[in-house]
Parts: structure tokens; C-alpha cells; sequence
């Protein structure tokens, strides 16, 4: 897979962003384009994106087959669309998840339901992480998660499209630290396994409950 620089991601994470949270003005014209990458809202960091930059950026991921231009009703404005679907085949959660990452960087499960509640709504803080670990077990891996920071109860995770690693010297957690990630994820699976089954069992002695009633 070849790896993308942020403008890159930028770009390609403004696309995602649109497509699914502005369908009505999706594909993206290059001056569209332009202002979702330089938003101030959602954006970390906040970046000053030229024309000229955000076309030297499509098309690299037009060569590596990430982004395209498209044909329009009019055909008088050239506008762009992602290929992220074609290339990974991404659920909406996957996807939501990813686009998040691109535009704000690492992130902690928690954070990123709240970020992707416009685009894919989450259920649960233990759906999220099911996503995440689906992403990190891709070949390549997309995401992974970052050493857990002094003081927080979360870690965090970021993408892999890019070259760089985070800043502030921050580096993938080792394996012992993915081992636990997983080992808490399917806990926390377990755990809504069990409550499902307890909401299921007293719907079932409701519906006993009323039957009963009808002969008494």
C-alpha cells in the first residue's frame, strides 16, 4: 500500500467527510474541495490549503487510485470523488471511523463516537472498539492503537495511510498492549452478550406472564 502524506490524507479524508455528511453537494468541485480541507471546525490541525495544493494532491491519489475526477450533468465544473469503497470494501461504521482519523488524528474510542455521530451513529462504546480492531486486523493494518497516555483511562488509536508517525515522539503500542485491547474488547462484547440475553429472557417471561393471564 502506498503510504499518503497528510495533505493527502487531508484531502482524501475531506472527501469521505462529504460524501457522507453533504450528499447533495457530493462529488466535489476543487474550490468545494479546498474549503472542507481548510475548515477550522473538525480539523486538527487546522490547515491553509492553495488550489494548486489540493490539485497536486489528487492527483497523487488519483495514481494510487484513491480519488478520481467524475463526470457532472453540466460538464462545465470538473469535480472529485473517493474510491476508498472500491479499494477496502468499508462498512459505513469502518468508514466513518477512518474518515474521522484522517481529519483529527489519533483519537481514543470514546472520542471517536462522538465524532462519527453525524456520519454512523454507534450503539455502544464496545461497537467502536469492534470496529477499530477490524481495521487494525486488515493486511496491512489500517489503524492501530498508541501507548495509553500518563492520566488517561483510554488509548488511542490512529490510522495507517500516512508516512509520518503522530507527533510528540508517540509510537504504535507493542503487542502485549494490542493483546490487551482485544482482551478488553471481548469482554466488553461479552458483557452486552450477557445483557441481551438477560433483556430477551424477561421479554420472554412477559409474553409468559400475559399468555397466562388470558385463561386466569
Amino acid at each position: 500500500m502506498n503510504l499518503l502524506t497528510d495533505i493527502e490524507c487531508r484531502v482524501l479524508g475531506a472527501l469521505v467527510e462529504k460524501e457522507i455528511t453533504a450528499p447533495d453537494y457530493y462529488p466535489l468541485s476543487l474550490n468545494a474541495l479546498v474549503y472542507a480541507c481548510n475548515q477550522k471546525s473538525s480539523r486538527d490541525p487546522v490547515m491553509h490549503l492553495d488550489e494548486n495544493t489540493v490539485r497536486q494532491a489528487l492527483i497523487s491519489l488519483q495514481e494510487k487510485k484513491l480519488a478520481v475526477p467524475t463526470d457532472t450533468a453540466n460538464g462545465r465544473v470538473t469535480k472529485y470523488e473517493h474510491r476508498l469503497q472500491e479499494v477496502f470494501n468499508f462498512t459505513r461504521g469502518e468508514s466513518a471511523v477512518l474518515c474521522v482519523l484522517l481529519l483529527r488524528g489519533a483519537q481514543t474510542p470514546g472520542e471517536l463516537r462522538g465524532r462519527t455521530e453525524r456520519a454512523h451513529p454507534f450503539d455502544s462504546l464496545a461497537e467502536v472498539q469492534s470496529t477499530l480492531q477490524r481495521l487494525a486486523a486488515r493486511q496491512p493494518p489500517l489503524v492501530t492503537m498508541l501507548p495509553r497516555q500518563p492520566g488517561t483511562k483510554e488509548s488511542r488509536y490512529m490510522h495507517m495511510l500516512a508516512r509520518e508517525l503522530p507527533a510528540r515522539g508517540e509510537a504504535p503500542a507493542s503487542a502485549a498492549s494490542e493483546r490487551a485491547a482485544l482482551d478488553a474488547d471481548r469482554l466488553s462484547r461479552l458483557e452486552i452478550a450477557v445483557q441481551n440475553l438477560k433483556n430477551e429472557t424477561a421479554e420472554l417471561r412477559q409474553w409468559m406472564n400475559d399468555f397466562r393471564r388470558q385463561f386466569e
